[in-house]
């Protein structure tokens, strides 16, 4: 299927140019233009557009401004601004609104090539990542990982090169983007795969225990070592050593683990003789360790043993375009975990996770989908069912307090599920119609709904379009 690109630009002579060239340029990619604002807003609600080129100064309506209105209409075109020299503050601004790129006036073709083709392949793999919802496979993506956007693809390039290595690596991010998982990918396509890789918590063990956990101890080395204890080390030898968050780890283990690094050995708690070791050491943190070291609590020395190479894992903010598939991927794990079959989302509860914020990343997502779940009683998730989840997430105030109080609150599953649609039907069509000023065919637009079937939804609601206007 041909990919699809809209040119609107007030001036006729460029897109007579554009119009006539880029099909030449761009192979199997369908060329639109328009000089108006409003029909290229009604091209966007009657088909698919891939890439939108979009110039920053129209007559009718200011850039930015279309730019809002588009991201409405479908919020997974990808939008390149075009804009003169003097207007590159403005484009940048466009880009923070969620424009993909910008090029100035005057370019030459090869420029807007290139950039268009980029586009191009990013609304690609937008797209591809969208079809593909319903024939997510058990495992998509790499190694167990989610994603196919391109930071998350370079991530995949990173782990694949890393694998072949013994370096020692140093995964960073915010909490909830799966260092663990990276680890385990770096791990199971290593040589060291065949083996279970070793994972310990640093925070999650008092610091008077760390060092015999990581190391081992001796019998009667001390109060309640009644045996030996072979140590985490020792566990992991031939194998690989996940030391999870390590910023944590107090600064008393740190010159031993920095010892057993540059010896390749350990000297169990009450030993006198060091053992050899054979263990690939990945670190993960969440934590700011430049800040760290200049604070005194973590060594610079150990800090560069650790950090031969580095990986980021993106937060969701930073890969917008994977939100979907990690969501349908979350709901087929939600689904198996609690044995229901199968579910889908809806196309605008789709839209609507993709469009929040995650500061909590993949973990509050897959909650947020396991509370979604057990709101749903049909095999579609759809606004409804988000709608119940922000309100049992809301606190405890509307059901009373303790016990007593919540057994009160309690209402029949169906009558109590009818009222929150209702609610939320009738707060939507408020928002819906205050924002389009009453403008049915734009509305309907917006909802992804065929107009007879919103006029019919307004009907039962007792509103009035005329109202908004």
């Amino acid at each position: 299927m041909a990919a699809s690109l809209l040119i609107i630009d007030d001036e006729t002579d460029l897109l007579e140019a554009l119009a006539r060239i880029l099909p030449e340029e761009l192979a199997e990619v369908e060329v639109a233009t328009t000089s108006e604002a409003a029909a290229g807003l009604e091209l966007i609600r009657e088909q698919s557009i891939d890439v939108l080129l979009l110039d920053i100064r129209m007559p009718e309506v200011s850039g930015l401004d279309l730019l809002t209105e588009v991201k409405k209409i479908d919020p997974w075109v990808t939008v390149v601004m075009m804009t003169a020299y003097g207007g590159i503050e403005t484009a940048v601004t466009a880009v923070k609104r969620g424009a993909y790129d910008f090029i100035t006036k005057p370019f030459e073709i090869p420029d807007l090539v290139r950039v268009l083709l980029q586009a191009l392949e990013r609304s690609r793999l937008i797209r591809e990542n969208m079809n593909l919802r319903q024939q997510l496979p058990e495992q998509a993506g790499f190694a167990g990982l989610i994603g196919q956007s391109p930071r998350m693809r370079k991530l995949y390039e990173g782990v694949q090169a890393l694998a072949n290595t013994d370096y020692s690596v140093l995964i960073r991010g915010e909490s909830g983007t799966g260092k663990e998982l990276v680890a385990r990918a770096i791990h199971q396509l290593s040589k060291r795969g065949q083996r279970p890789m070793v994972t310990v918590n640093c925070p999650a063990i008092p610091e008077h225990l760390l060092e015999s956990e990581l190391f081992g101890h001796k019998k009667g080395s001390f109060t309640g070592a009644e045996k030996d204890h072979a140590g985490l080390f020792l566990e992991a030898d031939g194998s690989t050593l996940l030391l999870d968050e390590i910023g944590d780890i107090p600064v008393s283990v740190q010159t031993k683990l920095l010892r057993a690094l540059q010896e390749r050995e350990i000297r169990p708690v009450g030993g006198d003789k060091p053992r050899k070791i054979n263990v690939r050491i990945i670190s993960s943190t969440n934590q700011d360790l430049e800040t760290k070291i200049k604070e005194h609590s973590f060594r610079e020395d150990l800090y560069y043993r650790l950090n031969v190479v580095t990986l980021h894992t993106p937060s969701l903010a930073e890969i917008p375009e994977d939100v979907p598939l990690l969501a349908d991927y979350c709901l087929r794990a939600v689904c198996r975990e609690l044995e229901l079959p199968p579910k889908g989302f809806s196309v605008a509860a789709l839209r609507e996770i993709a469009r929040r914020k995650w500061p909590g990343n993949v973990r509050e997502l897959q909650n947020f989908v396991r509370r979604m779940v057990l709101f749903a009683p049909d095999q579609e998730i759809g606004l409804a069912e988000i709608g119940a989840v922000e309100e049992q997430t809301a606190g405890p105030a509307a059901a009373g307090n303790g016990a007593e109080g919540r057994r009160s609150a309690i209402e029949p599953y169906l009558q109590s599920k009818d009222e929150l649609v209702d609610r939320f039907t009738a707060d939507y069509l408020q928002q819906l119609l205050t924002m389009t000023q009453g403008n049915v065919t734009q509305a309907a637009g917006l909802a992804v709904l065929s107009r007879v079937a919103l006029q019919k939804i307004i009907k039962r609601q007792g509103l009035k379009s005329e109202n908004f206007r």
